[in-house]
């Protein structure tokens, strides 16, 4: 199984929406809830390479993006591969 980790806010219904697809396919991730914690926020930015949005997903350290980049990969066929 495939190491899936995803940075999320409390509040954020794109971070909602990601999980709910994840959950639909039997994933099991790893979440980084980031509400109000700078430090973590500046860790996945590192990670990143950049992006401030949540949420930001991870698959075997490879940096994904975010919500609709994961529906995108889904919608293609490739994220049932990526997460087996």
């Amino acid at each position: 199984m495939a190491k899936i980790e995803i940075y999320t806010w409390s509040t954020c219904p794109f971070c909602v929406r990601a999980k709910k697809l994840l959950d639909r396919k039997g994933a099991q991730y790893t979440e980084y809830v980031i509400t109000g914690d700078d430090a973590a926020r500046a860790k996945m930015i590192e990670r990143t390479g950049g992006p401030k949005s949540v949420p930001q997903i991870f698959i075997d350290d490879k940096h994904i993006g975010g919500c609709d980049d994961l529906h995108e990969l889904d919608y293609d066929g490739k994220l049932k591969d990526m997460i087996a």
